[in-house]
């Protein structure tokens, strides 16, 4: 059997004392904005699977399974909105507060519009994996999933101008064996020491875990990823049902972790999705929210301190050289 690196489950982590995270410029929160490039990559007829995609479209909540055989071309529009404007309105925005993100980019969705990648690393962007489609992988077989993993990580570095390789990971509806089979091809490669992992939800800063395929004295580090500070709720019941409450949520969630800062400074991790919240009566909602960051940072470094808006990228590399492995 292969080693199971979720045999046991840490219901502990850091306890009560938060480790410091020692931001740059003393900052008291950093954070991660995260653009998840999907569209192309959901289930559909035209990706050889069984039946339509039925989950996080205009549609909102699913109330029955797709029926298997039959197209669902409203949902694929719905999709393809995000594709063919929804990424270009997010970049836009982001180019013009010069926030730095990093993008979960599909594979599946790259090979359909590998212009995408150029342009977000152009607006200060970090790419990363979110493998190789946008599925629910908990009963994919292993060695397609292992292939899967290979193929994405070969199609956004042939992508990228910049010659990058994805080191940050999240696919997201994740199997048992996926954490392991991403740490091996990595390792393969000689890349598992740059490797970050975001498949988990449990933390408000970076952590490290034993090696996934069992090698003694190696390390994983994960930096966690979030479902609640997520556009993804637009679609979702009880969720957001407007911008304005999407901007509460995000302001709400920050203004907490600038209190708790003052003692161990925290991360923040806001979730977007093209298809979602780069629609015209959403993004709104990051607007105010941008603006919120730039008018709290420049209070906040009257008397020390900050906000940091940075890439998970920078996070992870951050962390490695602040809290390596003991």
């Amino acid at each position: 059997m292969p080693y199971d690196p979720h045999a046991e489950r840490d219901m502990q982590g850091y306890g009560p004392k938060i480790p410091q995270a020692q931001w740059p410029n003393n900052a008291r929160v950093c954070v991660s904005f995260v653009i998840n490039y999907e569209e192309g990559g959901e289930n559909t007829l035209v990706n050889g699977d069984p039946a339509a995609e039925n989950y996080l479209s205009e549609y909102g909540a699913p109330t029955a399974p797709s029926k298997p055989g039959l197209r669902n071309l409203s949902v694929e529009s719905s999709y393809a909105y995000g594709a063919r404007r929804g990424i270009w309105r997010l970049l836009e925005l982001f180019r013009e507060y010069d926030f730095p993100f990093t993008s979960w980019a599909v594979a599946r969705a790259v090979e359909l519009n590998p212009q995408v990648v150029g342009a977000m690393e152009a607006a200060k962007g970090e790419v990363g994996s979110h493998s190789y489609r946008w599925i629910n992988h908990v009963e994919v077989p292993e060695e397609e999933e292992r292939e899967h993993i290979a193929k994405s990580i070969d199609i956004l570095h042939d992508a990228s101008p910049s010659n990058s390789y994805p080191l940050g990971w999240y696919t997201g509806r994740q199997s048992a064996n996926t954490r392991r089979l991403v740490y091996e091809e990595y390792k393969r490669r000689g890349l598992h020491h740059k490797l970050y992992d975001c498949d988990a939800y449990d933390e408000d800063v970076p952590y490290y875990v034993p090696a996934p395929d069992g090698t003694p004295n190696e390390h994983l580090l994960v930096v966690p990823y979030t479902l609640d500070v997520n556009d993804m709720k637009f679609g979702i019941t009880p969720g957001f049902f407007n911008a304005d409450s999407f901007y509460q949520y995000m302001r709400d969630a920050l203004d907490t972790l600038i209190r708790e800062g003052d003692e161990a400074p925290r991360m923040m991790t806001v979730g977007l999705h093209c298809r979602v919240v780069g629609r015209p009566g959403r993004i709104g909602a990051l607007r105010k929210f941008f603006d919120y960051i730039k008018e709290k940072d420049a209070e906040m470094k009257k008397t020390g301190g900050g906000i940091w808006v940075t890439t998970r990228g920078e996070i992870a590399e951050h962390w490695r050289k602040v809290h390596p492995v003991k």
